[in-house]
């Protein structure tokens, strides 16, 4: 456990010098941006070593590997976010523990979300996953709404009872004009975030970038961003 806790401890600061850098050189305050350590497919050990390391904010993608974790580290002051591509049969149980639903993609989901909140009355954040891709209708298997959509979904949220409109989030698309062009994909992001915030001035969230691209995320105005791999390592094969 201490060759662990060694290990995540020098993983979680050279992650932290590169957001530091990042915000430098973008001239931006580190208090602007912040870091969820993406814990997928790790033992809520890991997630426990990160709390004392000073982490708060984490994520998990998939509800049944979420759900235990959460259940496990219920006595931790920790932010949970749900990142992965939600089904309406798993929404009653990410609703228990999650605090905020970065992947609200369709309106039949935002019904979903707000009859499981306030039966577990609760309030759950909702970011907006946005599928930059569809711009160009070569959208990908990683979920979202085309943007055209996003003001109708926004507007979903915010009037759904149990439910906060957050903000936006992204995953750097691997087709269409922008794969490969991280800065440029997180830069159009900001001008939907902008857009966004003329209708919505508290939604001001904008989640985007992982372990690979978080400066480009920075760069363009992020306030979170989503780091896994650089933090706990190299994810072992599931199956």
């Amino acid at each position: 456990m201490t060759d662990r806790r060694t290990q995540l401890a020098e993983n979680l600061a050279q992650v932290e010098e590169r957001i530091a850098s990042a915000c430098t050189a973008a001239g931006r305050k580190r208090e602007e941006v912040t870091l969820i350590v993406v814990s997928k497919t790790y033992p809520a050990s890991d997630v426990r070593i990160l709390h004392e390391l000073g982490v708060r904010h984490v994520a998990e993608n998939r509800d049944q590997d979420a759900a235990p974790k959460a259940a496990e580290c219920a006595d931790l002051s920790l932010t949970w976010h749900f990142v992965g591509q939600l089904q309406t049969n798993k929404v009653r149980s990410v609703a228990s523990y999650a605090d905020v639903v970065q992947s609200v993609d369709r309106t039949r989901l935002v019904t979903a979300l707000s009859a499981a909140a306030v039966r577990e009355g609760r309030e759950l954040g909702c970011l907006i996953q946005v599928a930059l891709d569809a711009e160009s209708g070569e959208r990908g298997d990683r979920g979202g709404v085309a943007p055209d959509g996003i003001e109708e979904l926004a507007a979903a949220v915010e009037s759904a009872p149990g439910l906060r409109l957050g903000g936006l989030m992204t995953v750097a698309p691997l087709a269409g004009p922008y794969a490969g062009r991280q800065r440029a994909a997180f830069d159009r992001l900001m001008e939907f975030s902008s857009r966004l915030r003329g209708n919505h001035p508290a939604a001001n969230m904008v989640s985007a970038g992982m372990s690979a691209d978080l400066e480009d995320a920075v760069a363009a105005g992020a306030t979170h961003v989503r780091v896994g791999t650089a933090v706990l390592g190299v994810r072992p094969r599931l199956g």
